[in-house]
């Protein structure tokens, strides 16, 4: 671990060692007066590259950050209305004042030429029309071919491989990170530009004080009030018959801005989650959580391949989402926001799985062969409001949510010749409120935080017949793990209610001096969470053992009736610096935990008292306009959940129980992480391209060692006191160009990860490896007027090692996988458009190949008077029914041949529209 963090400091230290060079001075006219908004280039003599470059500001005066090995670079100086100005001057450190002649700047047409990328300090903006195809509709279809880009499917945006912390429009945060709707369904034509504004602090006050390491995206439309919004309705053959609406209005103002949003289709698209938060903000506004459920019971699902969701995923789905704000005063500092969701959603899947475990020493392997068929009922609820006050004196954030699910699950599964039916139910109440303030007091900044949450978790599983099921547990006749027989005929059910309170609160005071901000910080976290389980069943002795003791499930052995507290005082120090070049974050917080388990059934009292140092530093340095390089670490502590101390036995799956050793003390998990990061990104020659490196250290002090039947694939999930360490080590780089004279937008990527970590399987320990490779290539392509061409390519080989528990040094197995993309639209008449699509995903096991190919083929009128589009399309043309493909499991050291049911072949006519 010192060796690799050795590694990291020298790849950070051999940057700054560059020989970095600062021009600066003023430039003015022939009478002397400052010339803004002049651009001061450096370039190597006889090379068409800038090296870096500088604006004015107000006062005329620039300063220009260099690298190069050259003695002499060129400075340039362009002004309007002014001659260019041309010296070469030595590679040192100066201070060179300019004085301009003035020349009239000759506009041959009338017609402005807007540049497709401009650079004015930590913003970055894109001309929407120099990157769209005649393809393009909405937002996200443009901004997928933008160097340094990426938008994934559900909307969320990447930029430089990193999440954004913000999206805006027209400078005003309506989805407060639930972004994905406008994305997705913004009309390209109402955009003007996008900017990329790095660096990115949200909260006004903090800004210039406390830095940011992330980017956030401003979406500037060509007006200032603009209604607008999307619609597509469609339908088509299949079985069954097919329909597809999308109806998203949008209004954009400059007092108030709204969303409302009704998408339902069963094709295949998955909707639901455009509402999920895809971008989190700063800590300093508070918290934020995706509400979620605590699913500790489940039915045993089909597996779901790696396609895009559109091949596989047998859905019906309707969602609503609405979102709201305005200002509330007229100094425009107060907003108001409210946002509501609602989810129904049925989803199918089916698989066929044969399981192949591999001999472990003196252990023969088998094969097991497993079906299941799945419905899953989604039907959800989610309210938020929001009151914001945004200034450079004063921020005040308050967020109240709430969050009712109704789920329930259903499967038929198939094991070694019997046949489950399998249910869950999973009622879920969920309320968070979140409050904070930052007051200024004189020259200091006063920060209040609040955070109170509670939510109710019930959940029940059955199973019928029970004797579907071949549970193990440790029998206390023959002092192993046998199987548990269900009398015939009868039904197990397993009982489930978690309620969870959690509260956080915090104050601090700032001061800042010369670019530096201390923080100290004081505040206390509580948590509360009561397990009540039950289970329910009638066994029978097995006969396979002499004098066989059947347990009864009237015990406390299988219920669960256990409180987990949490109390964590905590006092910490941030310590902020920002300057032109430097960008740091620090800090040292000291926790005092102090953790209870009790459970009155078992008479099992359990605590844990421990003081904890967990400082995190972030450092970033910025050189020669266009490079970055940053460094990170952290250690956190982590001791453990209710998940990781009860004592009772739970069947948490069919596959079978769980349960933790009343003796083993409270989990705990101290893990350590560093990273380093090089950045360029040159909007004035649009090269784009970072580098990234991590490695990571988690010990525990319990070690995960389940009991497995390798005769019917079920399992005892139990665990251990032992020490043990999951390490890993990443490297990846991604390069990206726009060129503009063949309006082609290509990247590549690559990546290797390697992972480590202790593990133990039928009382066996071992070590588990594993090392993953990828390659990727992206290309967009508009330069011709007749086509347009979109390819991904991502090439992937996972090898996976379990050493000490296989014969043979351990080699598991190598699993390589392909997959690709080509989207290509052809233009062979206006308002005509036709398309191809095709997706290929390959994967082996270095013996055997797996080949899924499918192929889509549209065509689309548009009516460019009323700007309607009508497309009809068809999907799957070859019909394939199903995909195969194969896997790895390392816990269960065992490879898995799966065949997934996938959609059928299927025609749509869609009728597609803007609102305005």
């Amino acid at each position: 671990m010192k060796g690799k963090i050795s590694l990291l400091l020298m790849l950070f230290f051999t940057v700054l060692t560059f020989a970095q060079k600062t021009v600066s001075g003023k430039i003015t006219d022939e009478d002397g007066s400052a010339i803004p908004s002049a651009s001061v280039t450096i370039e190597e003599p006889g090379k068409d590259a800038i090296l870096a470059y500088g604006i004015t500001n107000s006062k005329g005066e620039y300063k220009v950050t260099f690298t190069s090995s050259e003695p002499n670079v060129d400075l340039k100086v362009k002004a309007f209305n002014q001659k260019p100005l041309t010296k070469q001057i030595s590679n040192s450190d100066q201070t060179l004042t300019f004085k301009m002649q003035s020349e009239a700047t000759e506009i041959k047409e009338v017609q402005l030429k807007t540049k497709m990328i401009t650079a004015r300090g930590d913003t970055i903006a894109y001309d929407l029309k120099a990157f769209d195809s005649k393809s393009d509709r909405t937002l996200a279809d443009v901004m997928r071919k933008i160097p340094g880009i990426e938008v994934n499917k559900d909307g969320s945006i990447l930029y430089q491989g990193n999440a954004i912390n913000k999206f805006y429009v027209n400078g005003k945060d309506l989805m407060e990170g639930g972004y994905g709707t406008i994305n997705n369904s913004l009309p390209k034509d109402a955009v003007q530009k996008v900017e990329v504004l790095e660096n990115h602090q949200p909260v006004k006050i903090l800004q210039d004080k406390v830095p940011s390491d992330q980017a956030a995206i401003n979406i500037k439309l060509k007006n200032s009030v603009t209604m607008t919004g999307r619609g597509e309705v469609g339908t088509g053959f299949g079985d069954p018959w097919l329909w597809n609406v999308k109806l998203t209005p949008m209004f954009f103002g400059q007092k108030s801005q709204w969303v409302v949003n009704y998408k339902t289709n069963n094709m295949g698209e998955q909707v639901e989650n455009e509402g999920n938060i895809l971008a989190f903000g700063s800590g300093w506004e508070g918290k934020r959580i995706n509400a979620a459920q605590n699913d500790w019971l489940n039915v045993e699902n089909a597996s779901t391949p790696n396609l895009p969701v559109k091949r596989y995923l047998m859905n019906s789905v309707h969602y609503l989402s609405a979102n709201y704000l305005t200002n509330i005063d007229t100094k425009k500092e107060w907003e108001l926001k409210a946002n509501a969701n609602y989810t129904n959603n049925t989803v199918e899947r089916e698989d066929i799985v044969e399981t192949i475990y591999s001999p472990r020493n003196d252990k023969p392997g088998s094969t097991i062969t497993t079906s299941t068929r799945n419905n899953f009922y989604t039907d959800k609820v989610k309210g938020e409001l929001i009151f914001t006050k945004n200034a450079k004196k004063g921020f005040f954030k308050n967020t109240t949510s709430f969050s009712q699910f109704w789920n329930a699950d259903r499967a038929v599964a198939t094991r070694v010749g019997r046949i489950g039916n399998e249910a869950v139910e999973s009622p879920t109440s969920s309320f968070q409120n979140s409050l904070s303030t930052i007051i200024p007091w004189k020259e200091k900044m006063v920060n209040f935080k609040s955070y109170i949450s509670y939510q109710d978790d019930k959940q029940s599983l059955e199973v019928s017949p029970a004797n579907y099921l071949q549970i193990l547990y440790k029998n206390p006749v023959a002092d192993s793990a046998t199987a548990i027989n269900f009398a015939p005929g009868t039904s197990v059910i397993q009982n489930f209610r978690l309620k969870t309170l959690e509260t956080s609160h915090s104050a601090n005071i700032s001061f800042s001096k010369k670019g530096w901000t201390f923080t100290p910080q004081v505040g206390f976290d509580f948590s509360s969470k009561n397990l009540d389980t039950r289970f329910n069943g009638t066994a029978i002795p097995n006969p396979a053992i002499e004098n066989d003791v059947a347990p009864s499930f009237e015990g406390p052995a299988y219920q669960n009736d256990l409180r987990f507290t949490e109390f964590n005082p905590n006092a910490s120090l941030g310590i902020n610096y920002k300057s032109e070049a430097w960008s740091i974050f620090a800090n040292a917080p000291v926790n005092f935990n102090s953790i209870k388990a009790e459970d009155e059934l078992r008479n099992v009292h359990k605590s844990l008292n421990k003081t904890t140092f967990t400082p995190n530093l972030f450092v970033q340095y910025s050189f020669a306009s266009f490079w970055k390089a940053s460094l990170n670490g952290n250690i956190s502590n982590n001791f453990g959940d209710v998940q990781s101390a009860y004592a009772g036995y739970m069947l948490q799956s069919p596959g079978g129980f769980s349960v933790m050793d009343p003796n083993n003390p409270i989990p705990q998990t101290n893990s350590k992480s560093a990273g380093s990061r090089i950045e360029y990104r040159n909007p004035l020659n649009n090269l784009f391209f970072n580098v990234n490196y991590s490695l990571s250290d988690s010990k525990k002090n319990l070690l995960a060692s389940p009991i497995l039947d390798i005769n019917t694939g079920f399992t005892l999930i139990q665990y251990r006191e032992q020490e043990n360490h999951a390490k890993s080590n990443r490297l990846s780089i991604e390069v990206g160009k726009y060129f503009p004279k063949f309006k082609t937008n290509a990247s590549v990527s690559y990546s290797n990860t390697v992972s480590k970590s202790d593990a133990f399987l039928d009382n066996i320990q071992y070590l588990s490896k594993n090392n993953t490779q990828s390659y990727g290539f992206k290309l967009n392509n508009t330069y011709f007027s007749w086509m347009s061409l979109d390819y991904n390519l991502n090439f992937s080989r996972n090898k996976q090692d379990n050493i000490g528990l296989n014969d043979k040094g351990g080699r598991l197995g190598i699993n390589k996988g392909f997959n690709h993309n080509l989207g290509a639209f052809f233009y062979p008449i206006e308002n005509h458009t036709i398309g191809f699509n095709w997706d290929q995903v390959n994967t082996s096991d270095g013996q055997n190949k797996y080949n899924n190919a499918f192929y889509d083929l549209s065509y689309q009128f548009t009516w460019a008077k009323k700007k309607v589009d009508f497309e009809l399309k068809w999907m799957n043309i070859a019909n394939r029914k199903v995909f195969e493909t194969y896997n790895i499991n390392q816990a269960t050291n065992s490879v898995a041949y799966t065949r997934v049911q996938l959609r059928p072949s299927q025609v749509m006519f869609t009728v597609k529209f803007n609102f305005k």
